[in-house]
């Protein structure tokens, strides 16, 4: 009954590693490319924001502007971490279908 419980409450690591095929070491090394891209675009943000604008004020067309850039260089620096830290295969499959979903090709009628 234990045993059932157990394999039942799996960790989230457990859980993500199983989601993406891949063992707990290659988890934390995602996770950590996850998280340096994450903290490089939050860094890179107010420099940006002080070039292009006065007094670091920012209009809304100025933001959503920028969200639809950041896209782009997000996901070329999630590929260069990815690099760093031994991870490239796994982030260009996850650059492939997440561009796939975005720009996904419907399929002609009457084919499958």
């Amino acid at each position: 009954m234990k045993d059932e419980t157990a394999s039942r409450k799996r960790g989230w690591m457990e859980r993500l590693g199983e989601r993406w095929g891949v063992g707990p070491a290659r988890v934390v090394l995602i996770l950590l490319t996850f998280a340096c891209t994450g903290t490089t675009v939050m860094l890179l943000k107010r420099p940006v924001v002080a070039f292009f604008t006065e007094n670091g004020e920012q209009p809304l067309l100025f933001s959503v502007i920028y969200y639809i850039l950041i896209l782009p260089f997000y996901n070329l620096a999630l590929l260069v971490f990815g690099a760093v830290f031994g991870q490239f295969k796994f982030f260009w499959e996850f650059e492939k279908r997440f561009f796939k979903r975005i720009f996904g090709k419907k399929e002609a009628r009457g084919k499958r």
